[in-house]
């Protein structure tokens, strides 16, 4: 008798199984793997540490998070105006030193010395007003941006006005003219 060839019909449903799910989760593992390598070396670079590089796949995620937390709370820092400050105290050093060596320069006329020193001042005020615009710009965006929650006292009655008469009590206004000195 020759041997009996048998043509078993494999439905859809195997194939799948046997052949191209394995085939498909293969895949999808190599992309995955392909994106956290990347992932690994884009975090290598910014942190400036291979050490990521050495971590397996759970704690190379971990620190991507990490890494990625601190970067979003160094955005929403706030930028201080210190450069402004600064280039203020830095303009103020100045003019004290340009006022001494005036002041030491034998030969130097009172009214040259004047005129200098009128000027210095005028800038510097331009200077402090020109900032101020920008100042109060900043300042009403962290108001408009940030909502204020204020304690309940069991003496307020929960109005708008008594909000506004807590505000001009807490936070006096600054002069809108300030005096300005050379020394």
């Amino acid at each position: 008798m020759a041997p009996q060839t048998e043509t078993a019909f494999v439905s859809k449903t195997q194939h799948y199984l046997k052949v191209k799910k394995p085939l498909l989760e293969r895949q999808r593992r190599a992309r995955m793997n392909k994106c956290l390598d990347t992932l690994k070396t884009l975090v290598a670079e910014f942190q400036g540490d291979d050490a990521i590089l050495r971590l397996d796949k759970a704690e190379m995620l971990e620190a991507a998070l990490v890494f990625m937390r601190k970067q979003l709370i160094k955005q929403q820092a706030p930028v201080s105006p210190v450069p402004m400050d600064s280039f203020k105290n830095g303009y103020m050093n100045a003019v004290s030193e340009i006022s001494r060596v005036m002041a030491c320069t034998p030969a130097m006329s009172v009214d040259v010395g004047k005129t200098v020193m009128t000027h210095l001042g005028i800038e510097f005020q331009r200077m402090l007003q020109a900032d101020q615009p920008q100042q109060q710009q900043q300042q009403q965006s962290k108001l408009e941006s940030s909502p204020i929650s204020r304690p309940v006292s069991p003496a307020s009655s929960g109005y708008h006005s008594d909000a506004e008469a807590s505000d001009a009590a807490a936070s006096p206004q600054p002069s809108s003219n300030p005096m300005w000195r050379p020394w």
